[in-house]
């Protein structure tokens, strides 16, 4: 579930890129999320900023960010890892929800330099928090990339949070924990080993081929030549459509794909089932202290005919909010799934009962 590679010296040029793997459609939406929003910890509110840096997201329900660039090229990507455990909660500690960490780091980092030293310093807590389709909880880790080619990955084990920081640390993917993964792709060619390079789905084969094929790349002519060589990548660590293997009854597919040109600031957005390229150049947008919230709807508006296609930077229209659920928020939305699911067959019901216990949430905070 989910591939992310970073490519930090592309002649001048650094180009990340990610796959979101998973078992159903999340309803990702763009956001335009500009400086000066004021956000809460979603916990307790105890912990509070006003954002320093605009940001586009791609959002999961409307419901929190996943995937983003801030202004000044710092980027982030949420994976899962099914080894999380963040601890008992310890209200001595920063805490964060789930939906608002990576926002976090969008709204007050230019550098990964810069968050790793506030990481190190103040040691937040990532609190988990239900799954508000009605799934199983989340269990997730955060990679961050900037303008700069540096990375760090962020990771719960055992309660105990680790910081894999480092320049060399290319490519992330899911279980096993970060240090193993390391480890376990030394055996490959290639890679220190003599094993041939695996092809399969399983995470530790993605991280091989992703690691391989962004260590033997040309330098590119220029930005473009770079980005198009990381849809390559990626799309080699691709996860297609599929009946569920034995055991796992939840099989994972690649449902969008992201590129992101830290250097030139452009973000680019394909969808696995609405297969038209876009993209938001960052430079261009209006991230001005109250410029106001705006959305671009790929899920109504990224049909292959007639949808959306190329640069959308200007197709952001004002919404009222992003509204970054709550522990609580979460807990509840869950609730109302699995109870609408019991009491209705229909699909588009469900989605409609949902939908208004969320607007209900929105409107009582």
């Amino acid at each position: 579930m989910c591939t992310r590679v970073i490519w930090p010296d592309a002649n001048g040029a650094v180009v990340v890129g990610r796959n979101m793997d998973f078992h159903q459609d999340l309803h990702t939406n763009l956001w335009k999320l500009p400086r000066g929003i004021e956000r809460d910890d979603r916990v307790h509110g105890k912990l509070t900023w006003k954002a320093k840096y605009g940001s586009i997201v791609a959002g999961v329900y409307d419901l929190l960010s996943t995937d983003g660039m801030n202004e000044k090229g710092l980027a982030g990507h949420i994976l899962w890892l099914a080894e999380s455990k963040y601890g008992d909660p310890d209200d001595s500690r920063p805490q964060l929800a789930m939906s608002v960490w990576l926002q976090y780091y969008l709204d007050n980092f230019a550098t990964v330099a810069d968050a790793v030293e506030w990481t190190k310093t103040n040691n937040p807590q990532v609190i988990p928090m239900s799954d508000p389709t009605g799934g199983s909880q989340p269990a997730i880790h955060l990679a961050l990339d900037d303008a700069q080619g540096d990375s760090v990955i962020f990771e719960y084990i055992d309660g105990e949070l680790k910081v894999h920081h480092s320049r060399d640390y290319l490519v992330m993917t899911n279980s096993p924990s970060y240090d193993q993964q390391l480890e376990l792709v030394k055996k490959f060619q290639g890679l220190g080993g003599d094993d041939p390079l695996p092809g399969t789905c399983n995470a530790p084969d993605r991280f091989a081929r992703a690691l391989y094929y962004v260590n033997h790349q040309n330098q590119p002519a220029d930005s473009e030549e770079a980005v198009a060589a990381m849809f390559s990548i990626i799309r080699n660590a691709a996860q297609p459509y599929r009946t569920p293997d034995p055991g796992k009854p939840d099989a994972s597919q690649t449902l969008w794909q992201v590129v992101c040109d830290l250097t030139k600031l452009r973000y680019i957005f394909g969808s696995t089932s609405r297969p038209n390229i876009v993209w938001v150049d960052l430079p261009e947008i209006d991230f001005t202290e109250g410029s106001g919230e705006a959305k671009v709807d790929l899920v109504k508006r990224l049909e292959v005919e007639n949808g959306l296609s190329g640069n959308i930077t200007k197709k952001f229209h004002r919404h009222a909010k992003f509204h970054i659920a709550s522990i609580e928020q979460a807990k509840a939305l869950g609730e109302a799934v699995v109870k609408a699911k019991a009491a209705v067959d229909d699909a588009k019901k469900v989605q409609e009962i949902v939908a208004q216990k969320y607007t209900d949430l929105v409107g009582a905070e």
